[in-house]
């Protein structure tokens, strides 16, 4: 069977079984009983930072051994040594910040050139409540986006895979805010290699990989990175269904099935920028909004067909909220595009996406070619936004093949 074929295999029994009761073993691991996912009342302990946050980024606060399952039926686990954490990342202002994730390093020994190559790997939309966290999720086997990671643990890279600000930790998720974002994936690697009994070099290479919410967190990584990150040897990124423009975004998801994600995105500029959305949304729009930050991706069917007119004082859209103060500037702050990448980038995006627009990602991949970054742009035609994340594998392999062997990439800047 083919990559694509398995890993669309993984997808369909990872959703397929989402709704099936975690085990007490699972339950051991978090400190927490299984319906903890469901109600979301209570994180487990580990989720709660101290009151010192080490200063220094990639700082280890505190580890634990976890079991990081492929399916909700626990019937296989991702290939490899999985150890949750919490770690020092940088806040919007720029202070320490507590975050989690998790590191899976593969069991077998790495083959290839060099040092084991580690991933700072960005999810996609997981949710807005805390028991969205995928280092949370994964212990219940019921994390989508195991078929990316298990396809990249099987070339036997090492995963860094970040919870981001506010998904298992207290406070908000601050939703598509650019900078957080790329940090938190940055300092994710660092953090990786501070395990205690890490195996991983401290100076070996790296490569950035997200798709959807992930691809924005892994291209934000990969503009930052040179100021922010300077010592990284970053070889490349692949990003996947960039949301970088986020005005673009919520005008095409707006009032239709996947309208939730206006709804994550208006709430994460909003609680990222402490924007009061009293004035600008009426009881409904409130509602909405409280409803939808306790929530993870898969209540989308319950948050759809919500038009965003119906939810504002004024009648506006979210691209029309979007358009105008006190949103303007902040959601102009989360273009991505405006930075020039150091590494190559792989800028993935299918052509039929019905979430992320394809123009979007044209548009991102042309403008990073103005910078002079060194820029393939890759059209996929399977149709839908998580299809063609199913469907990716393949070409990331490919392309981490060629940054990590120092081979020249292939530059699609000419036909832009």
């Amino acid at each position: 069977m083919s990559v694509g074929r398995r890993a669309a295999a993984a997808a369909i029994l990872v959703i397929g079984l989402t709704a099936a009761p975690a085990s007490a073993s699972t339950a051991s691991q978090t400190g927490a009983d299984p319906s903890a996912f469901v109600s979301d009342d209570e994180m487990p302990a580990f989720y709660t930072p101290p009151e010192q946050i080490p200063g220094e980024r990639g700082a280890i606060i505190r580890s634990e051994p976890m079991t990081y399952y492929g399916d909700a039926l626990h019937v296989s686990e991702l290939p490899g040594t999985a150890t949750r954490m919490m770690y020092t990342s940088r806040d919007r202002g720029g202070s320490p910040l507590a975050v989690t994730g998790t590191v899976i390093v593969p069991d077998e020994p790495w083959t290839g050139d060099g040092e084991r190559p580690v991933i700072g790997y960005a999810v996609g939309t997981q949710g807005l409540a805390d028991r969205c966290a995928p280092s949370y999720a994964g212990a219940y086997g019921i994390e989508y986006e195991v078929v990316l990671m298990r396809n990249l643990l099987d070339q036997g890279y090492a995963l860094a895979i970040t919870d981001y600000e506010g998904l298992g930790t207290p406070g908000p998720h601050t939703y598509m805010n650019r900078e957080v974002e790329g940090k938190a994936v940055i300092d994710s690697v660092h953090a990786a290699r501070n395990l205690p009994g890490s195996t991983l070099a401290a100076d070996g290479p790296v490569a950035f990989v997200g798709y959807s919410q992930g691809g924005g967190g892994a291209a934000s990584a990969a503009e930052l990175s040179r100021t922010y990150a300077p010592e990284l040897d970053v070889k490349g990124t692949f990003a996947g269904a960039v949301p970088a423009d986020l005005e673009a975004l919520v005008a095409n998801i707006d009032g239709g099935f996947n309208s939730m994600f206006t709804g994550y995105t208006v709430a994460g500029m909003a609680d990222g920028y402490g924007i009061d959305t009293d004035p600008i949304l009426n009881d409904a729009g409130e509602q909405y909004l409280d409803d939808v930050r306790d929530s993870c991706t898969l209540d989308l069917p319950k948050y759809g067909f919500r038009p965003f007119t119906s939810l504002t004082t004024d009648g506006e859209s979210a691209a029309e909220l979007f358009r105008q103060q006190p949103f303007a500037d902040v959601v102009a702050e989360q273009r991505i595009g405006e930075r020039r990448p150091e590494a190559p980038v792989l800028v993935y995006h299918s052509a039929l996406d019905e979430i992320v627009p394809y123009e979007t990602g044209r548009t991102l991949a042309r403008d990073w070619c103005d910078l002079g970054a060194r820029v393939t742009f890759k059209t996929d035609l399977t149709p839908g936004h998580f299809p063609a994340y199913v469907a990716a594998s393949p070409t990331v392999n490919a392309f981490l093949d060629d940054v990590f062997a120092g081979k020249t990439t292939s530059s699609s800047c000419w036909r832009l």
